[in-house]
């Protein structure tokens, strides 16, 4: 399998940000971490060997982020102002520089985004938010209504943000028409503390006339590595 180790000082972040690459060629995927989690959170946890064959067969290739989800939505010691700023500002540094890497190694038109719990919030929200750039996203057991982060401060960005907030009321036929041209995944378990959070995007998606599959896991610990190593494999 081919394995690649990238680094770079971002001019958007303002730091050195790290990634791996998974693959030779295929569908491009944009991978988040967890909570808090690292670009090699994925290998480590056994995801990547789940979709070996897919990745030695060409048919994707992972490109595994770092987050700065400390410097934003878990920094509690700073001001929530400041803190979906720098979110902003990560947002950028993947739109503006990581895009662009991926287009230098892999030229498939096709773009997704890939995330369990707190990085399938970051899948769906970039996905949704560019659908120019993204085709679609698979969501593992992703938490979406996000707002008590905050504190009860919010504001425009954080609205923008937020897919159960800002969806329903987007009427826009340049997204809904990208949209509907996609290809939308959540997973989930009926174990899952973020089961209800799948559920409620999913009403929301089917309203806007968003094609787009739920599927609900019948397994235990269905929030957790064991079974998004299966989701994975299942899905991709």
């Amino acid at each position: 399998m081919h394995r690649e180790y990238r680094k770079w000082w971002s001019q958007r972040l303002g730091r050195d940000m790290e990634l791996l690459v998974f693959g030779h060629a295929g569908l491009p995927l944009v991978v988040f971490p967890t909570s808090q989690g690292r670009f090699y959170e994925l290998e480590d946890r056994g995801l990547v060997a789940a979709v070996a064959g897919k990745l030695d067969a060409g048919q994707i290739q992972l490109y595994c982020l770092d987050s700065v989800d400390a410097e934003s939505w878990y920094n509690r010691g700073a001001p929530p102002r400041w803190r979906i700023v720098r979110h902003m500002q990560y947002e950028s540094y993947i739109l503006e520089e990581v895009l662009p890497f991926i287009r230098t190694l892999n030229g498939n038109p096709k773009l997704a985004s890939l995330g369990c719990s707190f990085g399938g919030y970051h899948a769906v929200n970039i996905a949704l938010r560019h659908p120019d750039r993204f085709t679609g996203f698979l969501s593992m057991s992703g938490a979406f209504d996000l707002s008590k982060f905050f504190g009860g401060y919010y504001d425009p960005d954080i609205y923008f943000n937020l897919p159960p907030h800002y969806l329903p009321n987007l009427n826009d036929s340049w997204y809904l028409d990208r949209y509907r041209n996609g290809n939308y995944v959540l997973a989930t378990g009926w174990d899952d503390q973020c089961l209800g959070d799948n559920q409620n995007l999913a009403r929301i998606l089917g309203a806007k006339g968003i094609p787009h599959h739920l599927f609900i896991w019948d397994s235990w610990n269905s929030h957790d590595w064991p079974t998004w190593a299966r989701m994975m494999n299942e899905y991709l």
